[in-house]
């Protein structure tokens, strides 16, 4: 979603403020079905990873798709079955994957009848306490994995994510003595920038779960988990979802020859999906300047009025994001500038890098009360926002066919506010 000038963006700022976050429905209606029909044949099957963004529309473009869900709580499994999505594990269309049980998960779990996907041995013997006998995965850490930074490791000994390998062998026994089939084995080892590292990764993985499948012989399918890459900068190369389907094919027929029963695959694509179909537009609020003196180089700030509790990636992880001036000062002469947000934090800018130092982006200059557009948002963004200095989160906007929905309203103090209350316990 790189050309904005169709969108009557300033139209829209002004009917529900800013900041907002702008999706463009036909586009991700697009792109999800173009990958469904590159990436998954015969042998595979796809979860959305819905922790990118559950929002609802969202949500029905990924069932019209035909996806499946990786839910990691309880409140999402239930998002998931209110936009449509069946429960039960015949077949098993939600899962639900987390290192412990929290709030209402193990509820959901024995109310739905979702395939709980364990990533802690002691899971099971909650389960077993609870009644649940029914079918499980089991998350994996391969001793292998990473991110596009260390903070993101989602494999390896530094990574909470899953049971080491030489835990299964009791986690095996732990089940069959509860009565629980595992029918499912799962990792995530993410990926790194480059283009085909999880190419590599999930070769990795088949490797790794061939050595393991006969020894659980209820187990039918075996996710590889996420991490296709999204091309956040400028000039960088798209990863080609065709590649994708031949190294599934291959994946199930290795796994389904270990195993000597078929195996069906599956990925779990979240952030590729929907991170291009919006954009977060902000207004700019004041354009100021520092000077340079001992302590480093002076810079020219641009402050807006959104902040990192509407989109957190380049605060948490240093993250980018292109930023494009929008209207008539768009064409101006580029010049180095800081993107910076009204959030009583140094942390509030969203031109930083991976070691956390401001870097500054040539853009043109904007000038107060002019919109800026923070592309591929749609990952992350609004999922990841806050109430932090009882701010409001940001509203939503959904644009298809040519006609823009509000579809979440921009949160004023009563919704800040309505969980708080004065209840003895």
């Amino acid at each position: 979603m790189r050309s904005l000038e169709r969108y009557p963006l300033e139209d829209m700022a002004s009917r529900v403020g800013t900041p907002f976050y702008f999706y463009d429905g036909d586009f991700l209606r697009a792109s999800t079905a173009r990958f469904a029909n590159a990436a998954l044949g015969p042998g595979s099957a796809a979860r959305y990873a819905m922790k990118a963004n559950s929002g609802h529309k969202i949500l029905e473009v990924m069932r019209d798709a035909g996806m499946w869900i990786d839910a990691v709580s309880g409140n999402e499994v239930l998002r998931a079955r209110r936009a449509g999505f069946p429960g039960g594990a015949e077949p098993p269309v939600i899962l639900l994957t987390s290192d412990v049980f929290r709030d209402n998960a193990l509820e959901t779990v024995l109310r739905e009848r979702v395939t709980p996907n364990v990533g802690s041995p002691g899971m099971l013997g909650e389960l077993r306490a609870a009644g649940y006998r029914g079918p499980v995965a089991v998350r994996v850490n391969p001793g292998f994995g990473q991110g596009r930074v260390e903070s993101t490791d989602t494999g390896g000994p530094s990574s909470k994510h899953g049971i080491w390998p030489d835990r299964l062998g009791e986690v095996r026994r732990q089940a069959k003595d509860a009565g629980l089939s595992i029918t499912l084995l799962h990792a995530h080892v993410g990926t790194g920038p480059a283009l085909l590292e999880f190419d590599t990764n999930v070769k990795r993985l088949v490797e790794f779960f061939r050595a393991f499948l006969p020894e659980f012989p209820e187990a039918s399918a075996v996710s590889l988990g996420g991490g296709i890459p999204h091309p956040y900068r400028p000039g960088e190369a798209a990863y080609d979802p065709g590649s994708l389907r031949s190294l599934l094919e291959r994946a199930s027929r290795d796994l389904t020859a270990a195993a000597r029963r078929p195996v069906r695959v599956e990925i779990e694509p979240g952030r590729f999906l929907v991170a291009g179909g919006a954009v977060l537009v902000t207004r700019v609020k004041d354009v100021k300047e520092t000077r340079a003196n001992e302590r480093g180089p002076g810079h020219t700030f641009v402050m807006v009025d959104a902040g990192f509790c509407d989109l957190l990636r380049p605060a948490l992880y240093g993250a980018y994001h292109e930023i494009e001036v929008l209207g008539a000062r768009a064409a101006g002469p580029p010049e180095p500038l800081v993107v910076a947000g009204p959030l009583c934090e140094s942390g509030d800018v969203f031109t930083r890098g991976e070691q956390e130092l401001l870097e500054p982006r040539s853009m043109p200059r904007p000038e107060p009360g002019d919109l800026l557009a923070l592309h591929d948002a749609g990952a992350y963004g609004a999922s990841m926002s806050s109430n932090y200095l009882s701010i409001g989160r940001a509203a939503e906007v959904w644009w298809e066919q040519g006609r823009a929905t509000l579809v979440a309203r921009r949160e004023a103090l009563e919704d800040v506010l309505a969980p708080e209350c004065d209840v003895p316990v």
